[in-house]
């Protein structure tokens, strides 16, 4: 995890994931992509996300909620909003 920080920008969630996710566990996965742990995305992505971060571009992480359930938080490059949402809503 690297000790770097970014803005999040406004915060966004799906309807699908505001219904099927748990408040706690989106909000404990915001924090954890905040301070750039990219949970369960591949090696590759968890590079490209740190190199994000430094760049500006965009930032993706994959979390999987206590049933299992996937979902995505992604970030724009320009730090103007941060999207929580399901695979489905991609």
């Amino acid at each position: 995890m690297q000790s770097e920080y970014f803005k999040l920008g406004r915060l966004v969630i799906t309807t699908n994931s505001l219904k099927i996710l748990k408040q706690q566990e989106v909000f404990d996965a915001l924090k954890r992509h905040a301070q750039c742990d990219w949970g369960d995305v591949v090696d590759d992505d968890w590079v490209i996300n740190d190199e994000s971060v430094k760049n500006g571009d965009r930032l993706v992480s994959v979390y999987h909620d206590s049933n299992k359930e996937k979902f995505y938080i992604i970030t724009e490059a320009d730090r103007s909003a941060t999207t929580v949402l399901l695979p489905e809503d991609y």
